[in-house]
Order: C-alpha cells, then sequence, then structure tokens
C-alpha cells in the first residue's frame, strides 16, 4: 500500500487537517487585503500543529461560486505563494487541493511550494455537481506529474465525491477500481454527501474490500471525536476540516480546543488497535 506520503509513512492512521483559505483575489468575496488571507491562513495552520494534526492541507474554499475546470492564473499564483508562507512556517507534511477540480493546478502548486501530495475530487469518470460535469483529469494531471518528475507527489482521489451525483449508477468496486488501475491515484478518499456531513460506513467498508491493499483509503468528511473510533477500524487515514473549526462550522476559523480533542480521540484509537 502506498503510503498518503512518503514523511507520514510512519504514521498509523494520520489525521489532515484544513487549512480553508479565505476568498482570494478574482472571487467575488474577495475582501482586498491580501495580509488578511495570509494571516487567517497561518493562524489556522499553527492552531491545528499545536493541536497535534499530522499533515495539513490547503484549498480555495471561500472561492465560491467554484470553477469546473481550469481556475484563472492568478489563483494558481496566489496559492503557490501561500503554500510556499505556509511550508516555512509550519514544518509539516502539505497537501493542496484546488477546487473545485484544477488537479494540474493543484500539481503545479504543490510542486513549486514543495508540497507533499494533491487531493483531486473527480481523477476518473465523470460526476453531476454544481458546477455542471466534472470529467476526468487523469491523463493530463499523471503527464504533468511526470515531466515535473514529481513522482513523489502523491494523488488522494475522491470516489463518489461530496456535492456530486453519479451521471449513470456503476458499482462503487468498479469506480474505484478505475481510479486505482486506470487512473493511478495513490490514495482513495470516501466522503460524506456534502461538508461536514458523515460519511457513509457501508460504503467505506465496500471500499475497503475494493481496494484490497492497493491503496490508502481516507475518510474525508464526518470525522469527529465521536466517530472516528468507527472510522478508524476500516481507514488508513482522516482528512478533517468542519469538526476543527468554532462551533463545527466549517466557514469559522480553527478551534484549538476542539483539535486536541480529535487528537485525543486518534490516540485512544491507536492505543485500542495495538491493544487488539
Amino acid at each position: 500500500m502506498n503510503p498518503i506520503c512518503d514523511r507520514l509513512a510512519r504514521i498509523v492512521k494520520p489525521v489532515i487537517g484544513m487549512v480553508h483559505l479565505l476568498p482570494l483575489p478574482l472571487s467575488p468575496r474577495y475582501g482586498g487585503n491580501l495580509d488578511d488571507i495570509r494571516n487567517a491562513m497561518l493562524d489556522d495552520a499553527r492552531a491545528l500543529a499545536d493541536g497535534g494534526v499530522h499533515a495539513l492541507m490547503i484549498e480555495n474554499f471561500g472561492d465560491v461560486p467554484f470553477h469546473g475546470g481550469q481556475v484563472p492564473p492568478a489563483v494558481v499564483a496566489h496559492m503557490a505563494a501561500l503554500a510556499t508562507d505556509l511550508r516555512r512556517a509550519v514544518d509539516l507534511p502539505l497537501g493542496i487541493n484546488v477546487l473545485r477540480n484544477d488537479g494540474l493546478a493543484a500539481m503545479s502548486v504543490a510542486h513549486a511550494a514543495g508540497a507533499d501530495f494533491v487531493r483531486v475530487n473527480v481523477l476518473a469518470g465523470a460526476r453531476l455537481a454544481d458546477q455542471g460535469i466534472l470529467q476526468s483529469i487523469a491523463a493530463d494531471l499523471l503527464r504533468l506529474r511526470a515531466q515535473l518528475g514529481a513522482q513523489h507527489i502523491r494523488i488522494l482521489a475522491d470516489v463518489q465525491v461530496k456535492h456530486s451525483a453519479a451521471l449513470a449508477e456503476r458499482p462503487l468496486a468498479d469506480e474505484i477500481d478505475d481510479t486505482l488501475t486506470r487512473g493511478l491515484a495513490d490514495g482513495i478518499i470516501i466522503s460524506g454527501s456534502g461538508t461536514g456531513r458523515p460519511a457513509d460506513l457501508r460504503l467505506l467498508l465496500q471500499a475497503r474490500r475494493a481496494v484490497a491493499g492497493r491503496a490508502a483509503v481516507l475518510v474525508g468528511r464526518g470525522v469527529t471525536p465521536r466517530t472516528m473510533a468507527r472510522y478508524a477500524r476500516h481507514a488508513d487515514g482522516f482528512i478533517v476540516g468542519t469538526a476543527l473549526k468554532r462551533d463545527g462550522d466549517a466557514r469559522q476559523r480553527v478551534d484549538a480546543r476542539r483539535v486536541r480533542s480529535m487528537m485525543q480521540a486518534w490516540r485512544a484509537c491507536c492505543a485500542e488497535s495495538a491493544g487488539t
């Protein structure tokens, strides 16, 4: 099984904390001050790191409505600059997600900033979302990674990604097999139907069987201190955002107390696994 990234290879079921960027330039809600974006990012990143998460991932969460395909060059430039600042400030593995599905931009930002992995919402196949039809980017993304000589940057791919619907129903196992063998993903992410909503445990179990040890399986939504033990039995890692925010609201800032509570739950899960 490929680890999420080389720097996390020795961590059992690592927790990746989300750093949601404020609206960037060109976004309808951009506030006009780049320092505000940078300072909020660094504050959240440090709160996550101090609380004990194992890795960080930044995404342009504030840029609603999202582009369905390629984002403007200014977004790529600003995310690269911000990711570089974050890498200098916090020594944790870093991932990049460029919403809604610009994996090529994410890979470019990751390469420029020295990040470790990217998240792609639709790597293989197609999904219907509020941006329209999101289509496979695997052919272009894998070629870009090869041309950059960036095989060390791992590709984590959602299957049946949140805020989307199938164009035609297919068995989850078939989608996962295509994502791994034809899309060449390094890891699979199972998420809920929307931000903060719980992932379906039934789908996680199906995913674990379908992956069959070929890649990491991560839970991408709905992880809380109460649900972590349930997911931990079947997942190789967690991507956590909403549960670490004030009042459990994805639009708020990171709450250090919530981070500590989550990592206490993680340590309890690890201790239970070690004792069984």
